[in-house]
C-alpha cells in the first residue's frame, strides 16, 4: 500500500503525543509529568495530548505532518522554523539545558524537532518520505535536528540525506539507571 502524507488535525493530538514519545525514547513523557505535578492533568500522556491540541504550542499539531498507510498512521515529523527567540530561551530544568545549548545558534534553520514510525511501519522507507518532506518544507535553509548518540539506525538514515554532525553535548540523566549518552546535533545544508 502507498504511504501517504498528510498534515496533522489538530483530532490527532493523542496520536502524536503516543509518536513523539517514541520518537523521545520517553523523554517526552518525563517531560510532560511536570504538567501531572503541577496539577494540570491526570497522566503525563493526558498533558502531552492537551500540548500538541494547543494551537499556539510550537511543535504542535500545527507543524506536524502524519504518514498514513491504509488510513493507519504509520509515523509523524514536526518541524518548523527556529526564531531568533531560540537564542535566549530559558531552560526550565537542567536536563533541557544540553538541547537548548545546541539549539540556541539555529536561528533561521528549520528544526526537525521529532520523527517516528510504529515499529510495525519501519523498514519501508517511510522515515526518508517523512524527513524528505521536512527538507522540502525547509524552503532550503539549513535543516537540524537533534538525536542520541546511540541511536545509529537514525544516525544513518540522517547521514544518508545530507546531514552531518555539528556539535555534541552530554546528556543530562533523568534517573539513576538511565543510558549514558551525548545529544548529537546534525545540520544539512541550505539547498
Amino acid at each position: 500500500m502507498p504511504v501517504v502524507l498528510r498534515p496533522a488535525e489538530r483530532r490527532d493530538a493523542a496520536e502524536l503525543a503516543v509518536l513523539i514519545d517514541i520518537a523521545s525514547h520517553s523523554f517526552a513523557t518525563w517531560l510532560w509529568y511536570g504538567g501531572v505535578l503541577r496539577g494540570e492533568s491526570e497522566t503525563a500522556m493526558e498533558h502531552g495530548r492537551a500540548r500538541m491540541r494547543d494551537d499556539r504550542q510550537q511543535g504542535g499539531w500545527r507543524d506536524a505532518v502524519i504518514a498514513e498507510i491504509g488510513g493507519d498512521v504509520a509515523g509523524l515529523a514536526v518541524g518548523y522554523r527556529l526564531d531568533e527567540t531560540v537564542a535566549t530561551a530559558p531552560s526550565d530544568h537542567p536536563a533541557l539545558e544540553p538541547l537548548l545549548v545546541l539549539q540556541r545558534p539555529l536561528a533561521g534553520h528549520w528544526f526537525v524537532d521529532s520523527l517516528a514510525v510504529y515499529r510495525r511501519h519501519r523498514r519501508y522507507g517511510i522515515g526518508r518520505q517523512l524527513m524528505d518532506d521536512q527538507i522540502a518544507r525547509s524552503g532550503g535553509v539549513p535543516v537540524s535536528l537533534i538525536t542520541e548518540s546511540y541511536n545509529d539506525a537514525a544516525q544513518a538514515l540522517y547521514g544518508s540525506l545530507g546531514f552531518a554532525e555539528a556539535a555534541r553535548c552530554e546528556a543530562v540523566p533523568l534517573y539513576d539507571n538511565s543510558k549514558k549518552h551525548d545529544w548529537v546535533l546534525m545540520t544539512r545544508n541550505a539547498a
